[in-house]
């Protein structure tokens, strides 16, 4: 269904012509009616399916409806993520789709001052995107006040869940006002985290796209049996031979990605870290580089494994696979996103073999 035929007004239809969304994907296609109805909606479907605009459309859609002047600290939608870069990009759709509305996004996270975030609520926003440990922080200091909430979304919510924040979303929930709407969206989602995820919605409508295979279509798949000493020496050739391409690398922590980075490196080979020890500004300035393509190849842990939509990766690596089998479907849906096709190339050494099985 073309975005001209929904119930929605002219000033978001014009953003999304502008940023070319034409046609609605499948999870906005089924979720977009049932947020707009008010019911609450748990989602699951693949990464890179328009899972962001398929809340945000609607949500930017309801806050219009009812508009209402601005107070200091009153938030009137809560996104809740587990990143401060899926916080930086969820910020920008919202932004984007919402440039001629008059709504205010606001993005707050950890690792920068908090200064500017809070100078932007003692103003008053519409939307509030946050990472879990910022926006507790400043809500016990005061500087955010949920009496008026009307929505609350947990994107990557199951990942949430999993680190341990069911009881912190609880308190938050006990403090919106007793009719407000919750919305669910994750790629993934196993049957340890299913009770407590049904636990925050109220009779929820359940939207599930392609349930038994939540990794894209769009997606080659490969597996290269290498020791473990030896994966370096493949990374370097495989670089070497698709230098075109715009390469992200997965490994397993934080000292890893600085080995093998230092390995590139003493190959003559430039690449990109990125990793929870870095930064804010640097973690932000390696985004902007390789979205870019400044440099081709950025060597990650799982930080970037969720959410991140940065455009034209044509081939994802993962030179060690991922402790929880459920995040390579995190880490290939960097690459095959929306129409376009993407490769994923996994090193496995023996001791990684039951690991590849999963």
């Amino acid at each position: 269904m073309k975005f001209e035929k929904y119930a929605i007004a002219d000033s978001i239809k014009k953003s999304l012509d502008e940023s070319g969304f034409k046609k609605a994907t499948d999870i906005q296609y089924k979720a977009i009616p049932s947020i707009l109805k008010g019911e609450d909606v748990m989602a699951v479907a693949q990464t890179g399916t328009g899972k962001t605009a398929a809340f945000a459309i609607p949500i930017l859609e309801l806050l219009l409806r009812e508009p209402k002047r601005r107070q200091a600290k009153v938030v009137r939608c809560l996104v809740m993520v587990p990143t401060r870069e899926l916080c930086q990009q969820i910020s920008r759709v919202f932004n984007d789709i919402g440039k001629y509305t008059g709504l205010l996004t606001s993005g707050i996270f950890g690792g920068v001052e908090d200064k500017q975030q809070i100078h932007e609520l003692e103003h008053g926003i519409d939307i509030l995107v946050a990472t879990p440990g910022r926006m507790f922080d400043l809500r016990a200091q005061g500087h955010i006040d949920f009496s008026e909430t009307e929505f609350l979304i947990l994107d990557e919510a199951d990942q949430m869940l999993a680190l341990g924040f069911y009881k912190d979303i609880q308190d938050i929930k006990k403090r919106l006002p007793r009719r407000h709407q919750t919305l669910f969206f994750s790629a993934t989602i196993n049957e340890d985290i299913k009770d407590l995820a049904y636990s925050l919605v109220y009779k929820p409508i359940r939207i599930q796209i392609s349930p038994k295979d939540p990794v894209s279509k769009n997606v080659e798949h490969a597996v290269a049996y290498v020791a473990m000493d030896d994966k370096r020496f493949f990374l370097e050739r495989l670089i070497r031979e698709q230098s075109e391409k715009k390469m992200l690398v997965f490994v397993r922590t934080k000292v890893r990605a600085e080995r093998v980075t230092k390995a590139m490196e003493r190959v003559g080979i430039q690449t990109l870290t990125m990793h929870s020890d870095k930064e804010q500004a640097e973690r932000s300035a390696t985004l902007e580089a390789f979205s870019k393509g400044e440099t081709m190849v950025l060597i990650a842990t799982d930080i970037n494994a969720r959410g991140i939509d940065i455009p034209n990766i044509e081939l994802v690596v993962n030179y060690d696979l991922p402790d929880v089998a459920e995040n390579y479907v995190h880490r290939v849906g960097r690459t095959g996103r929306g129409m376009s096709k993407g490769q994923a190339i996994s090193f496995c050494a023996e001791e990684e073999k039951e690991m590849l099985h999963e």
